[in-house]
């Protein structure tokens, strides 16, 4: 199956009007691999005008039956696609072919994912009797009822598309809402494909789900979100944009979701066994470090620096890249810019005293936005590279006295996304985890990912939940009914 190249607005897929498509440039060789459309005002227009009057005017917010339907041929029509699917996700983001299978979130996970919305759907508890209560002489029984926010554009990032576009669209449409996808441009055929095979393969209703793409998304982005016909925001991207589109929506007091940047910790607290736990060391290479909750920052005991840096050597060598349809870990920096941002980064840290210990600047690879693996020594939580979201292969290892500090050194961060505690005692990495300010946290070597466990941040790493039931209820209003009795 070729790559969509259209929008998808009200049940059609269109070229955008103004006729303008821009490039879609592979990270891996740099080498143009397509077109997507360019859309403009004119288009966003007609998807918001499409995307309120499906669901002022149909039943598909109240048709519980009928979206469960629709829900599972989606599902079905992406698994029909998605061997080609695989191959379009990696060309266009740099993920390996390997994390577009079983053992990554690129393409399989995320679809296979859509089976907790088809089993948890029908259970849902749509209205609550809460019982009789009387109130300055007057009794009442009470329902709570959950309903359809309305319109929600969801707006995704280019890391892992596919698994944020249906993170965000799948509960959406489940919820009852209907939907404007608008894609990162660096990524757009992760959400088009969306388009087609909702056209083909499902009985979703003209407007209910609709897709955007425009190289330059901020005319568009600002009109999606000040729009008074649109009712939420779902957004994940990086936390400036975010404040961005907080105080845009705040005109018209719509709900916003954001799931934002992070800095995580990893902690090795002083009786965890090093040779185990520093193999997670390597996850600042998954899909080159791009990804939010991804442990950007190392956790160790003072007195064990020279052991962690004995291993963190012979660990990194384990890292391959190069091949983008193999099943390494590690593909390109997601574009030119990027490249330069996280070179950037890496300056700024031997510029302000870190030490290289590994890596430090680009690959030996004549073609693609590959940066060695880097890992740093000798940081201060006060350094840049310990502060800011390098969304790069960037490792910072940073050494604390005791349990208080390296919990103390992992707090301070305006982020709060992510963290990792490795210990001997699992309920004292227990009480450490639930002593951090981190919306998620894995304990020696688990893995909080999966559709139904909600995963969103403390501080600037956001607001609200995405996937399990409270990433589901994002999406419901609710409403209280007190009839007399």
């Amino acid at each position: 199956m070729n790559p969509e190249s259209n929008l998808f607005i009200d049940g059609e897929l269109v070229p955008a009007a103004s006729g303008k498509t821009y490039d879609n440039i592979s990270p891996v060789t740099e080498e143009v691999i397509g077109q997507a459309a360019d859309a403009g005002p004119e288009d966003m227009e007609r998807a918001i005008a499409a995307a309120r009057r499906a669901f002022d005017e149909s039943d598909w917010a109240t048709n519980h039956d009928f979206r469960l339907k629709c829900i599972k041929q989606l599902q079905d029509g992406l698994r029909a696609v998605q061997e080609e699917f695989k191959q379009q996700i990696s060309a266009e983001s740099g993920a390996t072919l390997g994390t577009c299978g079983q053992s990554g979130p690129q393409c399989e996970v995320p679809i296979g994912f859509i089976d907790y919305t088809l089993a948890s759907l029908p259970k849902y508890e749509w209205s609550k009797d809460i019982g009789v209560c009387e109130v300055l002489g007057m009794k009442s029984r009470r329902l709570v009822e959950k309903e359809a926010i309305g319109v929600v554009a969801c707006i995704t990032p280019w890391n892992v598309p596919l698994q944020i576009n249906l993170a965000k669209c799948v509960p959406a449409l489940a919820a009852g809402c209907t939907v404007i996808l608008k894609a990162a441009p660096d990524t757009p055929w992760s959400a088009t494909m969306l388009g087609r095979v909702v056209k083909e393969y499902t009985d979703i209703p003209a407007g209910v789900f609709n897709v955007i793409t425009a190289e330059d998304p901020q005319i568009v982005g600002d009109q999606l979100v000040g729009d008074p016909r649109v009712d939420m925001i779902s957004f994940t991207g990086s936390t400036a944009v975010g404040k961005h589109i907080m105080a845009r929506a705040s005109q018209t007091v719509k709900k916003v979701f954001l799931e934002l940047g992070g800095k995580s910790a990893n902690i090795m607290l002083d009786d965890a066994d090093l040779s185990q736990s520093l193999l997670t060391a390597l996850s600042v290479c998954f899909h080159s470090g791009q990804g939010c909750a991804i442990h950007t920052r190392l956790l160790v005991p003072k007195n064990r620096l020279a052991e962690v840096e004995e291993l963190l050597k012979t660990y990194f060598t384990f890292i391959q890249y190069g091949d983008p349809d193999s099943d390494q870990i590690m593909g390109p920096l997601i574009n030119a810019r990027q490249y330069q941002r996280v070179l950037s980064y890496i300056e700024t840290g031997i510029q302000e005293g870190a030490r290289v210990l590994l890596g430090g600047g680009p690959a030996d690879i004549d073609k693609g936005y590959y940066i060695q693996p880097t890992v740093f020594m000798d940081v201060t939580n006060d350094m840049t590279i310990a502060q800011e979201e390098i969304f790069g292969p960037v490792l910072a290892v940073i050494a604390y006295e005791d349990e208080d500090d390296a919990v103390r050194i992992a707090n301070d961060s305006p982020f709060g996304l992510s963290a990792g505690v490795w210990s001997a005692d699992e309920e004292r990495a227990l009480s450490v985890a639930r002593r951090l300010r981190t919306g998620t946290v894995n304990v020696n070597g688990g893995n909080f990912y999966g559709a139904d466990a909600p995963f969103g941040g403390y501080k600037q790493s956001g607001i609200g939940r995405e996937m399990g039931r409270e990433g589901f209820e994002e999406y419901l209003e609710t409403k209280t009914i007190a009839i007399g009795v």
